[in-house]
């Protein structure tokens, strides 16, 4: 397993209060009632708080470095928080608003309404997600998404009342492992173009939020295992465990889809079809089976206009193509000469990585001129910068799978990726 994946420790991992999660309650407490459920002991007996007091930020200075007796998250509640009526209103104004999902969503929201209005909302889940609704609107706006669209996804499907609720969970939840890491890194707050430091704390929020649903609620493991996988992809091209094919659950496998589908339209403008593009742009990351709905609702919205014309399109394509070229070129030479296995595992990485986005390229039609100019401008105009986007993951997925290396190697690999990451050709 590499360095940089997230294990689980036999030490327990909410024995001490997490310092981005508390801050998000405290921030929470001054607008809402969130007070403490019991008394909050540390691990030596001292009382740090009494129940029924309301959380100011005097518990912050009380908390630090303590070891708690019971994690915090466990002993608080707030009273005036989110609830099933709050899930519901939520619903209805996404399905009746501008988001790029009312459309897909609209026609199941009655669906949805009841279905959310049945869900079980466990104490720490509730506390966490009223934190994220006062504190960080952006991430439970996310949240509220993707309930809807796992939801939407589950239905079509066929799915039974108990599967389409235990997907809205999963779509509500899976992202409440960011509510541990530093504001900085986190998807909502940032555009799709992370930089490599905010990538590197990215990454351990599917496991924080297994460990969250594991050890502090009762919800089936099934949906722990769910929000684990939601950044993993089929080829082993995802993250935190590169997990591939039969590894990953089918609940798993929904919500990946759902949140690439999430991730895509997070710029203002993106559409369906730009989802539906970014799903299908490396052939085997998906499950086909929730792609195809994307992809069957995107192509049944009206066409939307191409910014560029199809000559600056093919010239952004042509060049592309070049820097695709050049970059497997440059790998190729790097591992030739390397002699650090990190180094070349890292860029076997690559290797690979790249070798699926050409495949996707070729797949697309994008480099011939002829089919190019019978193209949809839109579509070509949604393929090229999801190619683009791509090079940057590539950077910052390969960087993370090397690790710390001797300076020489580290060098070599950093020009390489940053490369990528510019769009400009790489010298072998």
């Amino acid at each position: 397993m590499n360095s940089a994946t997230p294990t689980d420790s036999a030490r327990p991992a909410f024995e001490t209060a997490n310092p981005h999660a508390l801050a998000v309650i405290l921030e929470a407490s001054e607008t809402r009632r969130i007070i403490a459920a019991n008394d909050i002991f540390d691990l030596s007996g001292i009382k740090l708080w009494a129940a029924h007091k309301p959380v100011s930020a005097e518990l912050q200075r009380k908390l630090l470095d303590r070891r708690l007796r019971t994690p915090l998250e466990s002993c608080l509640l707030a009273e005036d928080g989110v609830t099933t009526a709050t899930l519901v209103d939520a619903l209805h104004a996404l399905a009746a608003g501008e988001h790029a999902l009312a459309p897909f969503v609209a026609p199941h929201a009655a669906r949805l309404v009841k279905e959310a209005a049945a869900l079980p909302l466990h104490p720490v889940a509730q506390l966490l997600l009223t934190a994220a609704q006062t504190a960080r609107r952006a991430s439970f706006d996310h949240a509220i998404a993707a309930m809807a669209l796992a939801g939407v996804l589950m239905a079509g499907q066929g799915g039974d009342a108990p599967g389409i609720r235990l997907a809205m969970l999963a779509g509500l939840l899976h992202d409440l492992g960011e509510m541990y890491i530093d504001p900085r890194h986190g998807e909502a707050e940032a555009d799709r173009d992370l930089d490599f430091a905010s990538y590197q704390q990215l990454v351990v929020h599917p496991h924080v939020g297994r460990l969250l649903l594991t050890q502090l609620t009762n919800y089936p493991a099934a949906l722990a295992r769910a929000v684990a996988e939601h950044h993993e992809r089929l080829d082993g091209s995802g993250y935190p465990h590169a997990l591939t094919g039969a590894q990953l659950s089918p609940l798993g496998r929904l919500i990946a889809v759902t949140e690439a589908t999430l991730n895509a339209l997070r710029s203002p403008g993106q559409t369906l079809l730009h989802a539906s593009i970014a799903l299908r742009a490396v052939p085997g990351e998906f499950d086909l089976g929730w792609v195809g709905q994307i992809s069957r609702a995107a192509v049944a919205l009206p066409p939307q206009p191409a910014a560029m014309e199809h000559g600056d399109i093919e010239v952004r394509l042509a060049a592309l193509g070049q820097v695709l070229g050049a970059a497997q070129a440059g790998v190729a030479a790097q591992f030739a000469r390397s002699e650090l296995a990190p180094h070349k595992e890292a860029l076997a990485l690559a290797a690979f990585l790249l070798g699926r986005l050409r495949t996707g390229w070729n797949e697309s039609g994008m480099w011939n001129p002829r089919a190019l100019a019978s193209a949809d401008a839109a579509e070509v105009e949604a393929v090229e910068d999801e190619l683009y986007f791509r090079l940057r993951g590539i950077q910052r997925a390969t960087l993370l799978r090397a690790g710390q290396l001797p300076a020489r190697e580290a060098a070599a690999l950093e020009a390489l990726c940053e490369s990528l990451a510019m769009g400009a050709a790489v010298e072998a």
